[in-house]
């Protein structure tokens, strides 16, 4: 679970963050929706710590171990590293290491995550249709593949270690339609096979209610509505929302 309290974010007269209180339940796929500015990549990358919050904070909030007493432990990601063993993310090719291969990146990854070359190889297995023969075996930098390849190195090394939340930005941008309909569908999987919850941003309305449990429209750094999605229920909503006809 991800609790969310007072958060807020201003770069100069500009509100990019101002979340009075939201909670983000275990298992949810979360869709985060909005127009250009309206916050989305700023919500990420204060989750991430990637940028100081101006007031407020974001607990990740893990159950504990059967067994092992009925408290839950809060991680403050301002205050202790332990969420980077429940997170993966991707929000761009900061995240990459461009002079590497996607190999030596992945086992790279494997390696500070104390997965073994034999895990990590064994896991690259579950990505082969999404990689569709453009990543693994092509003997290219990662800073010489296309920006869609890129997408996916990104993507796949925020899923390599079957991280209990994943939090990805724009991940259909770039992707050939191909692409993009095996992703739904791995994201998708993903979250039924693991419970994990997954957060993702798009511009892309339709493949955003494809896959959504759960949709938070954003406007000015303010999440104004926040739609259960059912089977495509919040689809008249964000369409009205968005001036589609």
């Amino acid at each position: 679970m991800i609790k969310i309290e007072n958060l807020k974010k201003n770069f100069g007269e500009t509100t990019a963050c101002d979340i009075p209180s939201f909670t983000i339940n275990n298992g949810d796929i979360l869709g985060l929706v909005g127009n250009n500015g309206a916050g989305k990549t700023t919500l990420f990358r204060l989750l991430l710590d990637l940028l100081k919050a101006d007031e407020g904070h974001v607990e990740y909030i893990v159950p504990s171990p059967e067994g092992e007493g009925t408290g839950n432990e809060v991680i403050n990601p301002t205050e202790s590293e332990d969420w980077k063993q429940l997170v993966g993310a991707y929000v761009d090719e900061g995240f990459l290491i461009d002079f590497l291969t996607p190999e030596e990146y992945f086992a790279f990854l494997g390696k500070v995550s104390g997965m073994t070359q034999q895990d990590v190889d064994e896991r690259l297995k579950d990505f082969e249709r999404f990689a569709n023969g453009e990543i693994f075996g092509q003997k290219k930098l990662i800073r010489n593949l296309s920006a869609g390849n890129k997408m996916k190195v990104g993507i796949i090394s925020a899923l390599l270690r079957k991280p209990k939340i994943v939090i990805l930005d724009e991940p259909f941008n770039f992707l050939d339609p191909t692409s993009q309909l095996v992703l739904k569908h791995l994201l998708t999987d993903y979250a039924q096979q693991t419970g994990a919850t997954v957060l993702i941003s798009s511009h892309n309305l339709q493949h955003t209610v494809d896959i959504s449990t759960r949709i938070a429209l954003l406007e000015h750094g303010v999440i104004i509505r926040d739609l259960a999605n059912s089977n495509g229920s919040a689809t008249a909503e964000l369409q009205e929302y968005f001036g589609a006809e």
